[in-house]
């Protein structure tokens, strides 16, 4: 009888991870996302990054590995709906992209250009970041915290704050 309960348990779980994935939005027209490195530290790490005047701070009292990532989105292309497993650095060497925020219900994007830096918080900021442009859009990331010998990537259900065209 357990036996029974725990197969049948087995099976909702795993039609629920699958129920979720079929629903997590793809990315499109994305021509690299190629990890360049990856590295652990050696001794402890403990990471503080302040945001928006102190008023965010993203803490890791013990940092895993770190993850650098070449990505190229196509024009139109994005990444879909997203989340990461730490906070990410990134860096755009290319073009521009805009980042749409989950939690922003007017939905609106900001841009960045070459040049240009952000933060993205991680700790489940879900977003999606698209290239509007009729050029390649070239960013860098590096991503820290993130488990040994895990993803970068958390796919994530389109929240229903955008409505893109």
């Amino acid at each position: 009888m357990a036996k029974r309960y725990g197969t049948a348990l087995m099976i909702a779980a795993a039609a629920t991870a699958l129920a979720g994935a079929a629903l997590a939005t793809p990315s499109s027209n994305v021509l690299e996302a190629s990890i360049v490195a990856r590295a652990g530290f050696e001794d402890r790490v403990d990471v503080k990054i302040k945001l928006r005047d102190e008023r965010e701070i993203i803490h890791i009292p013990a940092a895993a590995d770190t993850v650098m990532q070449k990505i190229v989105l196509g024009p139109g292309g994005h990444t879909g709906w997203h989340s990461h497993p730490g906070p990410a650095i990134a860096l755009v060497k290319g073009g521009e992209l805009t980042l749409y925020s989950s939690e922003d219900p007017t939905c609106t994007g900001r841009t960045f250009g070459v040049g240009q830096a952000f933060v993205d918080s991680g700790q489940g900021h879900v977003h999606i970041a698209r290239n509007l442009t009729n050029q390649n859009t070239e960013v860098w990331v590096t991503y820290l915290d993130v488990p040994k010998g895990g993803g970068v990537r958390i796919d994530a259900l389109d929240p229903g704050t955008c409505f893109f065209e």
